[in-house]
């Protein structure tokens, strides 16, 4: 199970860190993800990293603002981001995968059930 947050309402050029928690044992075995889903568009990726946290991917949208990391002792990843922009108002999701870093939505087997970002210009 993924639980984020760490959402909110901030301005343009602000900053918001986002976390996600997962219960179970076996975090360390899941390549992890973050994915926003704007109004009316389809889900997206944002950023993964892999098992150990030594492999990041970004997509380039965000490369620069934002920066995943993750904490297997505590079973959490986390998004820091930075020069919020209005277009990055979204649904935030984390999810997991047992296969492969990608940004390909269908790779991931579980999602968690999003935290809200609204940047206001």
């Amino acid at each position: 199970q993924l639980q984020a947050s760490g959402g909110g309402l901030v301005q343009a050029g602000g900053s918001l860190r986002l976390s996600c928690a997962a219960s179970g044992r076996t975090f360390s075995s899941y390549i992890m993800g973050w994915f926003r889903q704007a109004p009316e568009k389809e889900r997206e990726f944002v950023a993964g990293i892999g098992w150990s946290g030594g492999t990041t991917y970004y997509a380039n949208s965000v490369k620069g603002r934002f920066t995943i990391s993750r904490d297997n002792a505590k079973n959490t990843v986390d998004l820091q981001i930075t020069r919020l922009k209005p277009e990055d108002t979204a649904v935030y999701y984390c999810a997991a995968s047992l296969r492969v870093l990608t940004e390909r939505v269908s790779e991931y087997d579980y999602w968690g059930q999003g935290t809200q970002v609204t940047v206001s210009s």
